[in-house]
């Protein structure tokens, strides 16, 4: 036997006090009735019947309520065998955190709204593998493909811009490590979130493109900042980056090449300007609508039959003898 809300038990517990109650209840008329009346008198007054309709109805209320509590924690016995499938996904988010991800264009700064929103995604997946990979002048998978959600938000907790020492934007490098990171005898079910602010400063990225075709990985790319440039903070305090030019050093999107990206692989290209990356929209239309779903887990578990409809049954019938026997 196996009860689903063991908790309600503890109310058993009330059904000694309640039979207590009664025993004394009874005892104290008793001796009001001896006070009242002689009891040789008493014998003919009352029909002598009458204290066992008492203790019968005590019993049926006691029995009546013992049912109801058994009842409320579901007692089930009896059970099926029921196959689980969870299906979903394999999604790797590469997340930018050079030291351009610094700059405020994007309050609080756009680190700290991409790792929000990335947070914000995690939160929103179901049955979808998720992993996280860091990327500025390198990149390395920071959390590998787990159904672990929260997991993952501690992983991600800890991306910053000082997380790689080796400064600059290597987009290639970014797709080959994401790539890598996915189950190589796979070919479906495979999604890559870039989030990214800067140019590519490797040249690998064409090469990069035909891996992710080739294992069949789409690429879906979201561009963070404005098309002009902005200055990017100096990590070290006061002021902004320079080149030894003396020049400070602006952040600019390559768009076209973001957008070679997305379209080569399959995938879609957002560029967020103020910060709206809008990442349900990317998961739930783009993700989930345009990929294939494959079974990620496969489990058994017992379906007890419920049994609880018998206890509430003699419960009601029980309370129902008790309200017979009290008014005859």
């Amino acid at each position: 036997m196996h009860f689903a809300e063991p908790l309600y038990f503890y109310l058993i517990a009330l059904i000694p006090l309640l039979t207590g109650f009664v025993v004394w209840g009874e005892n104290k008329r008793r001796a009001l009735s001896a006070r009242f009346v002689d009891a040789s008198l008493l014998s003919r007054l009352v029909d002598p019947g009458v204290r066992g309709q008492r203790r019968t109805q005590t019993r049926l209320l006691i029995g009546g309520l013992l049912c109801l509590i058994i009842a409320l924690a579901q007692p089930r016995w009896g059970f099926q065998w029921q196959d689980l499938k969870q299906r979903g996904v394999d999604l790797i988010v590469a997340l930018d955190v050079s030291n351009s991800m610094r700059a405020t264009d994007i309050k609080p700064s756009r680190m700290e709204r991409a790792r929000h929103k990335v947070a914000d995604l995690l939160r929103m997946l179901k049955g979808d593998r998720v992993g996280l990979v860091a990327f500025a002048g390198t990149s390395f998978l920071h959390c590998p493909l787990t159904l672990d959600y929260k997991a993952a938000e501690m992983f991600l907790a800890t991306l910053d811009t000082d997380l790689i020492p080796v400064q600059g934007t290597a987009l290639g490098h970014a797709i080959e490590t994401s790539v890598h990171a996915f189950s190589p005898v796979e070919r479906k079910s495979k999604a890559l979130l870039l989030i990214t602010d800067g140019e590519d400063h490797e040249g690998r990225v064409m090469k990069a493109i035909q891996l992710a075709k080739k294992e069949g990985v789409k690429i879906f790319v979201i561009g963070i900042g404005q098309g002009e440039g902005v200055p990017v903070p100096n990590p070290k305090g006061g002021g902004f980056q320079r080149n030894r030019s003396g020049e400070i050093v602006l952040s600019k999107i390559n768009e076209p090449l973001l957008k070679k990206i997305a379209d080569d692989t399959g995938g879609a290209y957002v560029r967020s300007v103020y910060g709206d990356m809008d990442l349900r929209e990317i998961y739930l239309e783009q993700i989930q609508q345009s990929m294939e779903k494959k079974e990620l887990k496969s489990s058994r578990r017992k379906r007890w039959t419920e049994r609880f409809q018998w206890l509430i049954f003699a419960g009601l019938l029980c309370l129902a003898g008790e309200r017979i026997i009290r008014e005859k």
